[in-house]
């Protein structure tokens, strides 16, 4: 094993029924270092985190953590780590203080270390204001950072989040976002899934992209984002039907964006390049509303190699 890798994973294979979600996932998170999981809907991100946090058995490969093999050791591991869910684990009768001490409290810590932790996070997570307040009352932003706090009750080397900031406001997801570069500048080992590939692009120093149970592409944020060429070239048109026309007549590999405004956007390297592409909607009798050069995105990237965006998993790895 690497010495400075602390998630090491080889050969990771997982079915449910007869319905294979991992079919040989490898990747390694170095020291202090976050890596990004994303992939399409069912492509196995959330069962990689379940099987890592000790919440699910491989049906093989090899898995550790900090040295400690995942199947073999999984109380060893469970010391060692901490765990955000899609789903806040807090219980809304209780304030965030309490939920805190009580968490501490199963932690085996004592009463006095357990609400002076509980208080050290309260303020780091800007929730001390809040502290006392039944959890119920809380806002979405206010119960992901207390969920992300008591994740680190223990101060774990290593963190699993699993599409943290889901359902989140900006702002709430910015402020969430600052918090974990925080843990990150500490030295606390990530690895994270979303949906938000702006996130991945922020937040990651790696990033693994999985479909249908295997890894298809690795990297950097900015390695994978140079896969798709320099510059893209972004066009909208006044309808759904001007759009398919356009996607007709344009190269194969332009790709479609759905969103408020749909749009299409292809890889261009060069100003003849740009006026090819223009002379082909011309040809078509299409003229776009819209058109602007930008850099590629984790977007494009994800795009051009899956076929479809990323979503929330929904074959037996849902947490």
């Amino acid at each position: 094993m690497d010495s400075d890798a602390v998630i090491s994973v080889s050969g990771l294979r997982k079915s449910f029924g007869s319905t294979p979600v991992l079919r040989g996932v490898d990747l390694t998170v170095r020291r202090g270092r976050m890596l990004a999981l994303l992939g399409p809907n069912g492509a196995g991100k959330t069962t990689v985190v379940r099987i890592l946090s000790t919440l699910l058995a491989a049906d093989g490969g090899t898995a550790l953590v900090n040295g400690a093999e995942v199947g073999r050791q999984p109380d060893r591991v469970r010391r060692m780590i901490g765990l955000t869910g899609q789903q806040t684990a807090l219980d809304g009768l209780l304030t965030g203080r309490e939920n805190l001490v009580m968490l501490g409290r199963l932690h085996r810590l004592s009463r006095r270390a357990a609400k002076a932790r509980a208080a050290e996070l309260l303020a780091e997570f800007d929730l001390a204001g809040a502290a006392d307040r039944a959890v119920s009352g809380y806002s979405g932003g206010m119960r992901r950072r207390l969920d992300l706090a008591a994740s680190l009750i223990t101060a774990p080397p290593v963190l699993f989040l699993d599409e943290p900031t889901t359902g989140l406001d900006p702002r709430s997801r910015n402020t969430l976002w600052t918090a974990i570069e925080r843990l990150l500048a500490a030295g606390t080992t990530i690895l994270l899934t979303t949906q938000y590939l702006e996130e991945a692009d922020r937040l990651a120093d790696q990033v693994v992209l999985l479909d249908h149970g295997r890894v298809i592409a690795e990297g950097s944020p900015a390695e994978l984002k140079a896969t798709v060429g320099a510059e893209r070239l972004e066009l909208t048109f006044a309808g759904p039907a001007e759009l398919d026309r356009a996607l007709s007549a344009l190269p194969p590999e332009a790709l479609r964006h759905e969103g408020e405004t749909p749009r299409l956007s292809l890889a261009v390297d060069s100003a003849r390049q740009l006026r090819q592409v223009l002379e082909q909607l011309e040809t078509a009798g299409l003229e776009p509303t819209g058109l602007a050069l930008t850099r590629p995105t984790l977007d494009d990237v994800f795009l051009s190699l899956t076929g479809a965006r990323p979503a929330a998993e929904t074959v037996g790895g849902a947490a």
